[in-house]
């Protein structure tokens, strides 16, 4: 592959990370959290999201295609790209090497919970209710499954939109690198409390 060609797609993959993916990812959690205040609250939200005007073009062209081609890149990013410990510290190693191992959890995660979910609806077998959810998180084992994903998707989204402001040279400077990281700490934990409340409110 070509160095400009790689440019280019490394930095479309970094967008597609933010926009739409991550925006899709804070918003599910959001909907998701609705649990917490029942399972009428939760399928309320859930039946307002599928009665969206073209909700099949919107899963397929803002969610679907976009994630497919985040994860297969994402993929090819995370076997073949090394540490680089002269530009930055141990931290920052770690951060680069978590987002590798997270997305690697990530593509075996959101496969089986589309399986779960938006598959067993689309065949008829089930629909995507509180009742679903329930059912698939009163395995303890399924449970843990779960919150390691959904802490895994936290993270590589927080994570993410740090390496995003740098690589788009929105953040260049120590100081501004340094906020960044606390600004993405903050917003990793917010969204896992979220995540991790809602995936509560199923058992």
């Amino acid at each position: 592959m070509s160095k400009d060609r790689e440019f280019y797609l490394r930095r479309l993959h970094s967008l597609v990370g933010i926009i739409p993916v991550g925006l899709f990812l804070a918003q599910h959690l959001v909907v998701n959290h609705f649990a917490t205040k029942g399972a009428e609250s939760f399928n309320t939200a859930v039946h307002f999201m599928e009665s969206l005007p073209f909700v099949l073009f919107l899963e397929w062209f803002v969610i679907y295609i976009p994630l497919m081609f985040h994860a297969f890149y994402g993929l090819y990013i995370a076997f073949t790209a090394k540490n680089n410990p002269q530009r930055y510290g141990t931290f920052r190693n770690w951060m680069f090497v978590l987002q590798r191992i997270t997305g690697i959890i990530l593509v075996v995660f959101i496969a089986w919970h589309i399986f779960e979910t938006r598959f067993q609806k689309a065949i008829g077998a089930q629909e995507v209710n509180f009742n679903m959810m329930a059912d698939i998180l009163a395995s303890p084992l399924m449970f843990a499954f779960y919150v390691v994903g959904v802490v895994s998707a936290t993270f590589h989204l927080a994570n993410g939109i740090w390496s995003f402001l740098v690589s788009w040279g929105i953040t260049q400077s120590p100081t501004s690198q340094r906020i960044s990281t606390y600004v993405t700490i903050g917003i990793f934990l917010a969204l896992t409390v979220v995540g991790v409340r809602a995936l509560l409110a199923f058992v």
